[in-house]
């Protein structure tokens, strides 16, 4: 499914009529009309709690948002009818898998709720609006990054990626890593924003976890949407093998130091390798630069090479946390899309109370790592949530683990074998919000 079909997706009714029964409206809205898109784009900050933004800032936001499908849900008894209450976009991006396989993913964003008014179905019409309207669109799984991760498990979401943050004390680290004999050089926002998704589609596939990124998401990265604040801030490091190919790209800002200039905080804002050469050089780069203290990076790996790349492995704090959220919409066209390490059959029982992924369903894995997937009777091997399915999938979440949790009801010896199964060679990475 294309970009361009996601977004002529027409309304959903069942979700109109929920939210009108408390004299609502639900509404896609025409993202061609800046009098319409504008108050929208308002109204969506708003609930991130920014600021009202400039002329500047709502045009470069219509520039590189447009392709998306907008849902607002409108209170017409408003002070400001054109602002809505409740707002959610959407889009059809591609979802990398285990085996360097991609599949369409229903990328759901912007999900706001007035605080003026809550407890009104908002977000249950909007959220499960949307599930209906990817099902209907043929997209077998839909995907979010959360700011409150309280909200979206009741609507069959679990986390399938997750991410450290990290402060390292420069002092303390001391590099021993390797040392490649490649370039750096800094560049400059504009080669940036051009170098970025090259480099980002060549390494996205050995990645399950990562989707494939809009061009405005580049465009804050390197500090240049329009009216972006701290964008002339951003620096940028490009490192170049002999042959004098780009294979990693460091973003970063320099905080403000205090009364000792020695003292400032290196702000790893993006990280993106495609060698290790690339990896070990860059990361380097920022432990080593001059008159920096303290290194912060976010949304790195939950394997991170580094670790063995310093001398102290206490001078650094790492925070873990969910990141990539999925939810399986059809299970034969998502289990039969990803490639597994090793054969195995099983009967699964999935428990889904909204419909879309509820059936008893035969995995089989032959010895290629290949699936087919298929409705099934009979006892089944294991029983498990459509959540609990959706943090397997990319094999970053164990069957296990999820037992111990009280999730996945199975014998010892299945839960061994789906650990086996469903592993990944790599491990699930998601490097941006959206």
């Amino acid at each position: 499914m294309s970009v361009n079909d996601a977004k002529s997706a027409p309304a959903d009714p069942t979700a109109a009529e929920a939210v009108a029964g408390n004299g609502l409206e639900y509404r896609v809205i025409d993202t061609a009309d800046a009098a319409v898109f504008d108050p929208y784009l308002q109204a969506e900050m708003r609930g991130f709690l920014a600021g009202e933004q400039s002329d500047q800032q709502l045009g470069g936001m219509r520039d590189g948002l447009s392709f998306r499908r907008f849902v607002g849900i409108y209170d017409p008894a408003s002070l400001d009818p054109a602002q809505p209450v409740g707002t959610v976009n959407s889009w059809v991006a591609d979802l990398s898998l285990p085996g360097r396989r991609g599949l369409p993913m229903w990328a759901i964003s912007g999900v706001t709720v007035a605080p003026t008014h809550r407890r009104r179905g908002i977000a249950r019409a909007m959220l499960e609006g949307e599930l209906r309207t990817a099902a209907a669109a043929g997209v077998a799984i839909a995907g979010l990054t959360v700011s409150e991760a309280t909200i979206y498990g009741r609507f069959g979401f679990a986390p399938a990626t997750y991410a450290t943050d990290w402060s390292i004390e420069t002092k303390r680290a001391v590099w021993i890593g390797p040392r490649p004999d490649g370039r750096l050089d800094f560049i400059d926002r504009a080669r940036l924003r051009d170098e970025l998704p090259a480099l980002h589609d060549r390494v996205r596939a050995d990645r399950p976890g990562e989707i494939a990124v809009w061009p405005g998401l580049w465009r804050r990265m390197a500090g240049l949407a329009p009216g972006q604040e701290g964008g002339d801030k951003l620096r940028a490091v490009r490192y170049a093998d002999r042959a004098g190919a780009t294979r990693g790209l460091a973003v970063y800002r320099l905080g403000d130091e205090d009364s000792d200039f020695t003292k400032h905080e290196l702000h790893l804002q993006y990280l993106l390798t495609e060698t290790d050469d690339a990896y070990a050089s860059l990361w380097r780069f920022a432990l080593e630069h001059d008159l920096v203290s303290t290194v912060k990076a976010q949304l790195r790996s939950v394997d991170e090479p580094l670790r063995w790349m310093i001398a102290d492995q206490r001078s650094t704090k790492v925070e873990t946390g969910e990141h990539g959220w999925l939810r399986i919409l059809d299970v034969p066209a998502v289990l039969g899309a990803r490639s597994y390490p090793v054969a195995g059959s099983f009967r699964l029982r999935v428990e889904d109370p909204l419909g879309f992924a509820d059936g008893t369903w035969m995995l089989a894995v032959d010895a290629s790592g290949s699936a087919s997937v298929s409705a099934s009777e009979g006892t089944p091997d294991a029983r498990l949530s459509v959540n609990a399915l959706s943090s397997l999938v990319l094999g970053g979440v164990r069957a296990s683990t999820l037992r111990a949790a009280g999730m996945v009801t199975a014998d010892e010896a299945t839960v061994q074998r789906l650990d086996a199964v469903f592993a990944s060679a790599q491990v699930p990475y998601l490097s941006v919000w959206y």
